[in-house]
């Protein structure tokens, strides 16, 4: 069966053919690839081409394609196993291993996905602030959650859409709009809602708009204002966390957070989250406090094994996040020089493992600066990209991400198709 049967078919069964919308390459044209398997760098789709991976499960893969040792730990587990709806010791070995690195966080839930983990963060941080008030920021995706799609950045941004269908404007009413790296915009909030505003979710290094990092004396800054006004504050870092570095965006920035959530990683692979913060707070959460949250798969035995041997590797390998982001600025820098070469403008940015790249001239500080980028432009340079066995993300608005077992040839050969790419786009 081609990739295009295969898609064909899908679309028969399941909406749009895919189960999460970018997926779909509605922003670049074509149609997906589908894919067989997965090694280390690479993927192979069921034609049998191979791409070198740059989307890694939107991820959370950071050792790459089926890890031997986190392969193992999966198997074993799942011998035992696949879920129990009760406590195993799996899961407080990988809380303890997250709260002991955190020095602000206490104690620590898990769940299934970024989603759960955000919307159940905001949940207990309004039960702790007892004020209904949500202020997020224009471009940051926190999940799928009703109070969360507005201008939430990722595949919402990918299709245009600011908002949602079937979500009731009485379940938005409490959620407010910020800028992204604009303290006066948060200021204003504060000011005109006193007493109303309960929490502040942002991700200190957006990925859903984009690659685009908060600025250190802007976060500082809504950590004051939080402060202030009595504000529980969540930094996302279900993409960011173990991403960036080994503490997540905290070295960037050194602000301690409330409320942190975590996803991606931290299941090595598997769906696994959590949220986690200062004791007083999470002490809110059933069965010791009022607040209500729960989940069948929580805390899956499987998942929980996959994280702990994930964290486990990230611990012991202590040259690890200067090899990515060495190899994530050998490609970026790469990008750029292609892109200057054929006379294409090219904005790259860097976190760690992370990258991201914008056709714009300018720098990228907020959402309205990421909608000014290129997307046909970037759509052309996808499809050639493709083209040429390199998998990018497909969507300008979308991060990349480099995993331990690529290598500077890999990095070199993806300069190489780029290069190629930005001359046959501007033929």
């Amino acid at each position: 069966m081609t990739n295009k049967q295969a898609f064909s078919e899908a679309k028969n069964f399941i909406p749009g053919g895919v189960n999460s919308p970018v997926r779909a390459f509605g922003s670049v044209g074509g149609e997906p690839v589908i894919i067989d398997s997965g090694k280390g760098a690479y993927i192979y789709d069921i034609e049998g081409k191979k791409y070198l991976d740059f989307i890694q499960s939107w991820g959370p893969l950071i050792f790459g394609h089926c890890d031997e040792d986190i392969q193992n730990a999966v198997i074993n587990a799942a011998k035992k196993g696949l879920s129990f709806g009760a406590p195993t010791l799996a899961e407080t070995t990988l809380a303890k291993m997250i709260c002991e690195k955190f020095e602000n966080i206490d104690k620590i839930r898990f769940v299934s996905s970024g989603t759960e983990a955000t919307m159940s963060a905001i949940r207990v941080a309004r039960g702790y602030s007892k004020k209904d008030g949500l202020i997020k920021f224009e471009g940051c995706y926190h999940g799928h959650s009703d109070a969360l799609l507005i201008k939430a950045g990722s595949g919402a941004t990918t299709y245009g859409n600011a908002s949602s269908g079937g979500v009731p404007q009485e379940v938005v009413k409490n959620t407010y709009l910020a800028i992204y790296n604009d303290i006066s915009s948060v200021e204003a909030i504060f000011e005109n809602n006193k007493d109303k505003i309960g929490v502040v979710i942002i991700e200190p290094i957006a990925g859903n708009m984009g690659l685009v990092p908060a600025d250190k004396e802007f976060l500082i800054a809504l950590r004051a204002l939080c402060d202030k006004f009595g504000a529980v504050l969540i930094l996302d870092e279900v993409m960011s966390g173990f991403r960036a570095s080994e503490f997540g965006s905290l070295p960037y920035h050194g602000v301690l957070a409330d409320i942190v959530t975590f996803g991606k990683v931290i299941g090595g692979g598997m769906n696994a989250a959590a949220f986690g913060g200062k004791r007083e707070i999470m002490d809110c959460l059933s069965p010791d406090g009022t607040v209500y949250q729960a989940g069948t798969l929580s805390g899956n035995p499987v998942a929980m094994s996959a994280g702990i041997i994930a964290l486990g590797k990230i611990n012991s390998n202590k040259n690890l996040y200067d090899k990515l982001e060495n190899l994530a600025r050998r490609l970026t820098d790469g990008f750029k020089s292609a892109a200057n070469d054929a006379g294409v403008a090219l904005h790259t940015d860097v976190r760690g493992s992370m990258f991201g790249y914008f056709f714009t001239d300018k720098a990228v500080k907020n959402y309205d600066d990421a909608l000014k980028s290129d997307v046909k432009l970037f759509a052309k340079f996808h499809a050639a990209m493709l083209a040429k066995g390199v998998y990018l993300a497909p969507s300008q608005f979308e991060t990349g991400f480099i995993c331990e077992p690529m290598s500077e040839a890999d990095i070199d050969f993806a300069v190489r198709a780029a290069r190629e790419a930005f001359r046959e786009i501007k033929a």
